[in-house]
């Protein structure tokens, strides 16, 4: 035996040597499912989230880090942070680049080279990703009547930790690591019951108020001052399949919401269709059709087309 010798097999109640044999002759050839049959080195959830968490502090030192800093050591306290969570997600980084078609059969200096010069960039976008995140606890702090703080919102709101971890993973996404961005919005979908595709597009002051349940698409867009609700869906009305029959990825299936617009809670908007700058769209509606700027869509309406 590999890993398990025939020794602690024959103590075992359980009669485990069989047991081991099978199973590896499933993993190894019966019912192999690693990627190209052989790629074993897999991007860590639990490592991920550490970098997430690191990168969370170095961008709000007081809020996801230390309350104790001060000018003096708080820029110290960032740059030791910042150089940790780096370091780890070099590594994860060039783990998820294996999974991507045109790296499959790149030599490990390649990837290596590549995991680098991403997490270069990524680290250089972080300033604006701040200010992203910025502009969306303010829009918090706004629209909510119940919020009395900065602090409240960041550290409370269910829905600010998720459009943080979809900030990050976005960036990830646009550079070149799909895999790895969508297990960071996985485990944002884990902490927080919120579900964002990596790949759907968010302008700034976005602001998602109590979320349980909020589902956005992979090719969603939405503009700018967007408010959402608990249990809202943007998501595909149909999937459009090749002439084998087999799904098109990435093909445009979700909806464009437009700046300024409200969607109450329960609300399903489905395909590829426009909601206008400054509608409203109340709780429970399911919209399947385009509606013009300035709209305001309920049930009643809804029921009456």
């Amino acid at each position: 035996m590999d890993n398990y010798d025939t020794e602690q097999a024959g103590s075992s109640p359980w009669h485990l040597g069989p047991i081991i044999d099978a199973l590896r002759t499933s993993r190894e050839k019966t019912h192999n499912i690693r990627h190209q049959g052989r790629v074993r080195e897999l991007p860590s959830r639990t490592v991920l989230r550490q970098v997430i968490e690191g990168i969370s502090a170095a961008l709000f030192p007081t809020h996801y880090g230390r309350p104790d800093l001060n000018d003096e050591s708080i820029d110290y306290f960032v740059g030791d942070t910042l150089n940790v969570a780096l370091d780890r997600l070099v590594e994860q980084v060039r783990r998820a680049l294996r999974f991507n078609p045109e790296l499959e059969n790149a030599g490990e200096a390649e990837l290596a080279e590549r995991a680098r010069t991403i997490t270069r960039a990524f680290a250089a976008s972080l300033p604006e990703i701040r200010a992203l995140l910025v502009s969306d606890v303010q829009a918090a702090l706004a629209g909510d009547p119940a919020a009395s703080s900065v602090a409240e919102i960041m550290l409370c709101y269910p829905g600010t930790i998720a459009v943080l971890y979809h900030r990050l993973a976005h960036r990830l996404h646009r550079l070149g690591t799909p895999f790895l961005a969508r297990l960071a919005a996985d485990i944002a979908h884990t902490l927080t019951g919120i579900d964002i595709h990596p790949a759907a597009q968010i302008g700034a002051s976005f602001f998602i108020d109590h979320g349980t349940g909020v589902v956005i698409g992979e090719t969603a867009i939405l503009g700018q001052r967007v408010r959402l609700y608990q249990a809202v869906t943007l998501g595909a009305r149909r999937f459009p399949t090749d002439e084998h029959g087999a799904l098109v990825k990435g093909a445009p299936r979700h909806p464009i919401v437009e700046d300024d617009v409200v969607i109450y809670a329960g609300a399903t908007i489905l395909g590829r269709i426009t909601v206008g700058a400054g509608s409203t769209i109340g709780g429970n509606v399911w919209l399947t059709q385009s509606v013009a700027p300035g709209s305001n869509v309920t049930q009643a309406q809804m029921r009456g087309c």
